[in-house]
């Protein structure tokens, strides 16, 4: 979090069940292994214990590698006060039988709470500087608890903006964590700039493809806001841990797992994109998507050693002539029909801007 939380007035408990120990004096809080010389605001209170630190807490704020939020929510069922809101900050999603289900969602139905979101182009130790950028909070119906997380987050280096369009703003999040992936490897390989700039068009374009077809309300509008083509540029570029991983993973030729990279190169943080990408693979094949969508569906296969690092340039040959263009099969909805129409001229738009 950001050091300006010291300007609010009541203590902040921040569960840190692993990290106890790199955490120094409540006067003096810092996190020494992941933002080392950051003080942390004087009422950011280390908790190791979770129904302790949300029994009184009417805003919750969720930050945790989304494969522990479904044992964190059991745990924390009908713990938590009947007027409390939440907020996650978590990239990815659960993937069951019945369908992938959002982390936002699972918040709401296990806690039985409401539940934005906020995303953005937001570098921790650039925020943690006070170096300015921005993020934005999506919410469902309630402009007004939306309006107030605003005003918790925003400051004058941290501009935060809302939008009606939860799923949007999450699943912006979640899935540029996949394309960063696919630029860490055009890194490695050491394609150039023009190929990574492709890749990364590309990536946003079955970004919003994916995104409007498991939910036909997202809006276009989210993609261009901080949680959208801002986050992609930023992960994609020198900023983003999975980037960074799969350029290692590319210059070894795929030879070392991205567990022994996660483990080597991050210090205990946890990559999202690779699971991301197995979750979203899951989802293409059961659907009968994945020729719809050769860019994540590569990133997977690499990713698991069924295809080279190379493959991240030759998955064009997967695409089915005028995917984006015409109609797709009937069994497709609507949605995707007006989606894969507009297409042509939202490309047209980019190129033209100057």
């Amino acid at each position: 979090m950001a050091p300006s939380l010291d300007d609010n007035n009541n203590n902040n408990n921040k569960i840190i069940e692993d990290e106890m120990t790199h955490l120094k004096s409540r006067v003096t809080v810092e996190n020494v292994k992941y933002l080392p010389g950051i003080k942390l605001g004087k009422n950011v209170v280390a908790n190791p214990d979770l129904e302790n630190a949300v029994k009184d807490a009417n805003l919750l704020v969720f930050v945790t590698p989304h494969q522990f939020m479904e044992g964190i929510c059991k745990r924390l069922a009908g713990k938590i006060r009947s007027d409390a809101e939440a907020i996650s900050l978590i990239k990815g999603m659960e993937v069951k039988r019945e369908g992938p289900c959002m982390i936002s969602s699972l918040i709401s139905e296990k806690l039985g709470v409401d539940c934005c979101v906020l995303m953005g182009a937001n570098i921790a130790n650039e925020i943690a500087l006070e170096k300015f950028s921005e993020a934005t909070v999506g919410y469902r119906k309630n402009k007004e608890i939306a309006e107030k997380w605003v005003q918790l987050f925003n400051t004058s280096y941290f501009m935060v903006s809302a939008i009606q369009d939860v799923e949007g703003v999450e699943l912006c999040g979640t899935l540029k964590n996949v394309v960063a992936i696919a630029a860490g490897f055009v890194d490695g390989l050491e394609m150039g700039n023009n190929t990574k700039a492709a890749i990364m068009r590309i990536g946003l374009r079955e970004m919003k493809a994916f995104s409007k077809l498991l939910f036909p309300s997202v809006k276009d509008t989210t993609f261009f806001e901080s949680c959208g083509v801002a986050d992609l540029i930023t992960t994609c570029c020198n900023g983003g841990r999975n980037r960074k991983c799969a350029e290692a993973f590319a210059r070894n030729g795929g030879k070392r797992s991205f567990d022994e990279l996660e483990a080597e190169m991050l210090q205990g943080q946890k990559l999202q994109g690779v699971s991301t990408a197995k979750e979203v693979y899951e989802v293409l094949s059961h659907r009968g998507w994945l020729e719809l969508y050769p860019l994540f569906s590569t990133v997977h296969e690499i990713c698991i050693g069924r295809r080279p690092p190379t493959a991240i340039v030759e998955f064009s040959k997967k695409i089915l002539p005028g995917a984006y263009s015409i109609q797709p099969v009937d069994t497709l909805p609507t949605s995707f029909e007006l989606m894969v129409d507009a297409f042509p001229r939202f490309l047209n738009a980019i190129n033209a801007s100057p």
